[in-house]
């Protein structure tokens, strides 16, 4: 098990790469989390949801997720609340303290999903949450220590040196955790060194002389895992701004005129509630593409196109939205000729209304949309999950995503379908055509529709025999995430001992669980 002494420590990243080196030796090899926190989340072959993470740790394992890699899922709606989804699916919405009250009934769901794992595996990679040192939260965990006392695992502690203080931080996990925990951390990893790691070789020896755990690798800094989907939104505005440097170099050449096309540039208003944000990382590939990642506090920039990602809390961040005064700004760009696009709650908030009767994501209410698409939408508390594929409407390109919302949306622009899914229209455009919507996610990932979507709001340059549209990607941003992980599991075969890391492993000894009323189910 894979825990860390903070959030956002590299965790995540560490598993997807160790799950691709471990799985180019020929090992089966299954992720696991037994609960997660996150908006950014993916549909299962099941069609239920786990976090992002998850799913991309299974790509890294060259198999399909399952709900079983990810048992438990918070979705935060807010400062102290989230939406609680068990094995794929919404349960309720519950408040911190309360969760933290009734969340050990969920052991036993967590450790069967474990099991089912380990019983197809040789290996199964399992990622901690948060910090392991919450001695607050040890009673009821199932994220942490919790879990690896019920199957009795073998910790590895993660730490950041890039975040300063990385000593202190292993060190004082082990001091402050009970002994009976600090005893199954058997080793220690220190990631994202920057500059001349021989400058840390005493760090690794003081920490492995104090703790008496093994030092199992120094991992330097790699830009390219920033082209990896990113789960935590905290981190979503740094690797947004770094995506840039850090993506393969595809060259073309051209000539005259065309080599002094600007890029189009895109504004993404950064809202409170933002999800399933990957949707953005092929336009980050997009040498014809300047991302603009818009801060609350600041005002929309003049630019080509606007896009309103998805949001955990449609009402909420349409609320925020409005009081930033990007509703006004939002009128001033459509006036200049800019268009605007919306991606599954941004696309709800384009339109007429937006009513959530009951209460699914948040307080129960109603509010008017931006009023830029006649279409409305009412939420509900079924949600829609499903893989799906089609074309971009009136063109051949192909596009293909995964649907993951609740409510629907109806209204007379639908009769201009931005999207055809399965031979049915999907999404909207209005009347001008400089505002659409689509509940499309991974819409951007082939880049023949990605083009045409572009093409939409940049003009001819997008288009074929245009400059940015004869750039050589390649057809689907899949492959540079193939790419990054090969990359990064190269990077750890040459900076971690795989060989101790491997040796370390046990064979689960599941604890004796006492059945428990799910008061989830």
């Amino acid at each position: 098990m894979v825990q860390g002494t903070g959030s956002s420590v590299g965790k995540s990243t560490l598993v997807a790469g160790l799950a691709r080196a471990f799985t180019r030796r020929g090992l089966r090899v299954r992720p696991f989390k037994p609960q997660n926190m996150s908006n950014n989340a993916a549909v299962t072959a099941e069609g239920g949801e786990i976090g992002r993470a998850q799913a991309l740790q299974a790509r890294a394992c060259g198999v399909r997720p399952t709900v079983d890699m990810n048992p438990v899922l918070l979705k935060p709606q807010g400062e102290t609340g989230a939406q609680l989804v068990v094995r794929g699916q919404v349960r309720n919405s519950l408040g911190a303290r309360d969760y933290q009250k009734r969340k050990d009934t969920l052991l036993p769901v967590v450790v069967e999903s474990f099991q089912r794992l380990a019983d197809q595996a040789d290996l199964v990679l399992v990622e901690g949450a948060g910090s392991a040192s919450e001695i607050n939260l040890r009673a009821r965990d199932i994220a942490n220590m919790g879990f690896a006392e019920a199957v009795n695992a073998p910790v590895v502690l993660v730490g950041d040196i890039d975040r300063g203080g990385v000593i202190a931080s292993l060190v004082g996990t082990q001091v402050v955790l009970p002994p009976e925990d600090a005893a199954r951390i058997k080793g220690f990893i220190v990631n994202r060194m920057r500059g001349d790691i021989s400058l840390f070789y005493d760090g690794m020896d003081f920490i492995a002389q104090r703790t008496g755990w093994t030092a199992l690798g120094l991992v330097p800094d790699l830009p390219a895992v920033r082209t990896l989907p990113a789960e935590d939104a905290a981190d979503l505005l740094t690797n947004l701004t770094a995506r840039r440097t850090t993506l393969p170099v595809y060259i073309s050449v051209h000539n005259g005129d065309d080599n002094a096309q600007r890029p189009l540039r895109i504004a993404i208003p950064l809202l409170p509630l933002i999800a399933n944000f990957d949707d953005l990382d092929p336009l980050c590939a997009e040498p014809g593409v300047q991302i603009l990642p818009v801060q609350r506090g600041q005002r929309l920039p003049e630019c080509d196109l606007v896009l309103l990602p998805g949001s955990k809390g449609t009402l909420a961040d349409l609320a925020t939205f409005r009081a930033e005064g990007w509703a006004e700004d939002l009128t001033a760009h459509l006036a200049r000729g800019g268009h605007v696009m919306g991606l599954c709650g941004g696309y709800q908030m384009l339109g007429q209304t937006v009513a959530d009767p009951h209460g699914t994501e948040g307080p129960s209410g109603a509010a008017p949309g931006l009023g830029l698409l006649a279409v409305g939408t009412v939420l509900s508390d079924d949600k829609h999950l499903e893989d799906t594929s089609g074309t971009v409407a009136g063109t051949q390109a192909t596009v293909s995503g995964y649907e993951m919302h609740i409510g629907r949306t109806t209204g007379p622009d639908r009769a201009r379908p931005l999207l055809v899914l399965n031979g049915e229209g999907e999404g909207a455009i209005s009347a001008s055509g400089q505002v659409y919507g689509t509940y499309l996610h991974g819409v951007f990932g082939h880049r023949a529709a990605r083009m045409a979507l572009l093409a939409r709001a940049g003009g001819a340059a997008f288009r074929p025999g245009g400059v940015w549209y004869e750039a050589n990607l390649p057809e689907h941003h899949d492959t540079i995430v193939e790419q990054a992980l090969d990359r990064l599991a190269d990077h750890l075969e040459a900076h971690v001992d795989l060989d101790a890391l491997l040796a370390l492993a046990t064979v689960p000894d599941y604890k004796t669980l006492t059945p428990k009323e799910n008061c989830f189910s």
